[in-house]
């Protein structure tokens, strides 16, 4: 298996369960600490959390154990697998923004951004869709 799996999880159904509850959840189920080994990004609008592991974990089998395990069946909540993506959606832009500005500010590694292969503007939606280079590389 060669593919590398995503370092992040998600969990859906985190109404039930309080922030907080679910970092002491994800350390009691994984051993690691919140904030030193993993980040946790709510997006209540769709009740769901994003786990991303900055330490290199077997992040398909913590899913194995998040989905056997007690309190995470108990809040009803489930957990996959993030799946990479090369494009990402930008919202809310200033109507002067620029494709050249959205570009460099993608790439920044400060900002956890990788080389861009495509930036397409949308004026009217104030949005931009932001297409990075295979990372994978098919050479």
């Amino acid at each position: 298996d060669s593919a590398e799996a995503s370092p992040s999880v998600v969990f859906e159904n985190i109404e039930r369960c309080s922030p907080k509850c679910l970092e002491m959840l994800l350390e009691n189920i994984s051993g690691l600490t919140v904030d030193a080994d993993f980040t946790i990004e709510l997006i209540p609008e769709i009740n769901v959390a994003v786990a991303t592991f900055l330490k290199n974990i077997d992040t398909k089998e913590l899913v194995e154990k998040c989905s056997q395990h007690k309190r995470v069946r108990e809040f009803n909540m489930t957990a996959w697998l993030l799946e990479s993506t090369q494009s990402i959606k930008a919202e809310n832009l200033p109507e002067s923004i620029s494709s050249d500005y959205l570009t460099v500010y993608f790439e920044s590694t400060r900002n956890g951004g990788g080389p861009v292969e495509d930036v397409q503007l949308f004026p009217e939606e104030n949005s931009a869709i932001i297409t990075f280079c295979d990372h994978k590389g098919n050479s």
